[in-house]
C-alpha cells in the first residue's frame, strides 16, 4: 500500500471529494463501514456547491486524505471563537474504515486547529442515537458536555438531536 498524505483541500478537489462524502454517510455505499448515517437519513450529506463555500471560508479547512492522488477521506475544521474550533464531516471511504485512518485525521484536524486557529480546545456535534460513534470519540479524549442540539432538518426531528462533545487541545 502506498503512503497516505495530507493536504488542505481545494476548489479542485470538489468533484472527487463530494462523492466520498456521500458514499461514506448515505446509501448502500455506505453501509460497507460503521460511521455512517444510512439507517437514519435518506437524502444527501452535502452538496457540491455547499463544499465549495466550506473550501473558499477562511475560518474553515478541509483536510484531505489521499493515496496516489485519490481522496480516501477527509475532516472540516472551522473556527468558532475564543479559542474554539469545531471538528465536522470526518470522513473516511467505507471500505477503509477500522483501519487507523478516522484516527489519523482526527489527530491531523486537532493538530490544524491549533497551528492554523491557535485553538484551545475542539467541539463536534453527534447524534445522540450513535452511541458507537460516540464511544470511539471518547476513547479519544471527547466528552460529553450536557448540551444538545436540534438537527437541522425541516420539519424537525427530535429523535435525531445532537450531543456536543468537547477536548481540549
Amino acid at each position: 500500500m502506498s503512503e497516505i498524505a495530507f493536504r488542505a483541500a481545494t476548489l479542485d478537489d470538489v468533484a472527487a471529494l463530494h462523492p466520498l462524502i456521500e458514499r461514506a454517510y448515505r446509501g448502500e455505499t455506505a453501509k460497507a463501514g460503521w460511521t455512517h448515517e444510512a439507517d437514519l437519513l435518506f437524502d444527501t450529506r452535502t452538496s457540491a456547491e455547499e463544499l465549495s463555500a466550506l473550501i473558499a471560508d477562511p475560518d474553515r479547512v478541509i483536510l484531505l486524505a489521499h493515496r496516489n492522488g485519490a481522496p480516501i477521506g477527509c475532516v472540516q475544521v472551522a473556527r468558532v471563537g475564543d479559542g474554539r474550533t469545531y471538528l465536522g464531516m470526518l470522513t473516511v471511504e467505507p471500505i477503509l474504515q477500522a483501519s487507523g485512518l478516522g484516527r489519523r485525521l482526527l489527530a491531523a484536524a486537532e493538530a490544524e486547529a491549533v497551528a492554523r486557529f491557535a485553538a484551545r480546545r475542539m467541539e463536534m456535534t453527534v447524534i445522540h442515537r450513535r452511541v458507537e460513534l460516540i464511544a470511539w470519540y471518547e476513547r479519544r479524549g471527547y466528552r460529553p458536555t450536557g448540551e444538545t442540539r436540534p438537527f437541522p432538518i425541516d420539519p424537525p426531528r427530535p429523535d435525531l438531536d445532537f450531543v456536543v462533545l468537547e477536548k481540549g487541545l
